[in-house]
Order: C-alpha cells, then sequence, then structure tokens
C-alpha cells in the first residue's frame, strides 16, 4: 500500500511525533522514507545572511529523523517555500503519502499565512498525514494514537 513516504520535518519538538508515526507506517509497510527539510528562501534580508545557519539546522533535523531508525532513510535538503517544496518533492519521487507535523517554527506567523501544514494538504498530489503533537504523549504506538 505506502512504498515510499516522504516525511517533513523542520526539527522542531512539534514535528517529533509525525516522524514517530511516519517510521511506524514505513517500518509496518516495509517502505523507504524520504526525510525532507525545507529552507524557507523568503525574500527577507535577515533570512539570506543566515542561509547557511538554516542549511546546517535543516540537516541536523534530517539527521534526527535518520537517528530514530534502523531502516534506511534518504535525506534531502531543498530551498523555496516549504508547502510547494514538499508537495514538488512528493511528486518527483512518486510518494505514496506525506507525513507532516501540524505545528512547526514559524509560530504566530501561521495565524497570517496559514500553516506550511494546512498548505501542503491542499496542494499535494499525493495523500498528506499531519500528525499533532499532544502534550504528554506517551503511548507505545503512534499510527494508533493518531
Amino acid at each position: 500500500m505506502f512504498e515510499m513516504i516522504v516525511v517533513a520535518t523542520d526539527g522542531s519538538d512539534s514535528v517529533s511525533r509525525a516522524v514517530t508515526v511516519a517510521l511506524d507506517v514505513a517500518d509496518r509497510f516495509d517502505a523507504t522514507v524520504h526525510a525532507l527539510s525545507v529552507v524557507d528562501t523568503d525574500t527577507s534580508e535577515e533570512a539570506a545572511d543566515r542561509r547557511d545557519e538554516l542549511t546546517a539546522h535543516a540537516e541536523d533535523a534530517l539527521n534526527l529523523v535518520d537517528g530514530e531508525t534502523d531502516q534506511p532513510v534518504v535525506t534531502t535538503v531543498r530551498e523555496g517555500e516549504p508547502a510547494e517544496e514538499i508537495s514538488a518533492y512528493a511528486e518527483e519521487i512518486d510518494a505514496d503519502l506525506v507525513t507532516t507535523g501540524t505545528r512547526g517554527r514559524h509560530g504566530e506567523n501561521r495565524f497570517l499565512l496559514g500553516s506550511v501544514a494546512e498548505r501542503v494538504v491542499r496542494i499535494c498530489p499525493v495523500p498528506v498525514l499531519t500528525v499533532r503533537q499532544l502534550a504528554a504523549f506517551e503511548d507505545d504506538d503512534p499510527v494508533e494514537a493518531a
């Protein structure tokens, strides 16, 4: 059913449960996991000045995903508008599922612009599983709890 799963991550605590769920689904279906982190290249000069720092952070986020499992993980860093890049990547690799958290690093900006997860759900050509981070998530089976 699922052969190729993309897990979108920004390394935030709120995406950790989405990573756990994606890895669990991949394990159950013996699927290939693609961890993707997008460096948001908004037009602000501050972001341009911090591009190396943001790219290093994205690589750290991917290393966290890779460290959570014994199965091989394909890791990719892209630059651009996150929702568009996640959707494009999923289409390029012919993914069966995209998994993402519902909140990330954008904080209050998401109320003005809409969350990345919400936009991915609207534009992604493949099914999207959004996973909400629970404050006291301690269940042994994250798929059953989702």
